[in-house]
């Protein structure tokens, strides 16, 4: 498929003054999530990710600049679907409980869902090569959940509703709390994904723990 030049601003469809269109953007961080997970970073071209997103290879270079910038943005998207920002914004008449609660939910449906698993697989797999993609998959994906999450314990630290020594330590403990043994058999793939009843009543174990061990001197434990 080619573009064609729109009206008022003619000429080549990768100059960057021209106006980027989300949808073909949206398409192609799709495509190539479900391309790199089904099939790794090296096995995937970028003609078969725009021909499947149904657009032009100059598209992919006019939105990302190369085939590493468009797996970064879809390892950004898969983790914004299911931990958003608006996540760890937490109101002040939500319990911390409750507040831990979502965030534990969306955590667990994210590393548990069946292309976050390949994507793992994939990033173990080639970690002897090169650990360039492995460094920008940490960056975009679980670095960035864990600096949100230490601003919503930085956050708890200051109201007092929880008792932490360091709140990035404390992040970095929950989600490997939240992961578990299950995440790691699932891995080796001797063990599926947990169904969403198992889920929540993990989620729920472990936020009590989390709660127990960080709740405020004299407040009453959960």
């Amino acid at each position: 498929m080619t573009t064609k030049a729109r009206p008022g601003n003619p000429g080549n469809p990768g100059n960057p003054g021209r106006p980027k269109d989300p949808e073909k953007r949206a398409a192609l961080v799709e495509a190539a999530g479900q391309l790199f997970c089904q099939h790794g970073f090296e096995a995937v071209s970028l003609e078969a990710i725009a021909q499947a997103a149904g657009v032009s290879k100059l598209t992919i270079y006019s939105h990302f600049g190369d085939k590493e910038g468009l797996f970064t943005a879809a390892v950004e998207a898969r983790c914004a679907d299911q931990l958003p920002h608006g996540l760890f914004e937490w109101p002040e008449d939500l319990p911390v409980g409750e507040a831990l609660r979502q965030i534990g939910t969306g955590f667990v449906d994210l590393v548990f869902a069946e292309d976050a698993v390949q994507l793992m697989r994939m990033m173990a797999a080639q970690a002897s090569q090169s650990t360039t993609l492995a460094q920008l998959y940490f960056k975009a994906g679980p670095k960035r959940a864990l600096e949100e999450m230490e601003g919503f314990l930085a956050l708890a630290k200051q109201r007092g509703q929880l008792r932490l020594d360091d709140p990035k330590v404390a992040a970095s403990q929950f989600f490997v709390l939240l992961k578990g043994i299950h995440h790691f058999r699932c891995l080796l793939g001797i063990e599926p994904p947990p169904e969403a009843a198992a889920r929540t009543a993990h989620v729920d174990q472990c936020v009590a723990l989390f709660l127990r061990a960080h709740a405020p001197v004299g407040a009453d434990r959960p």
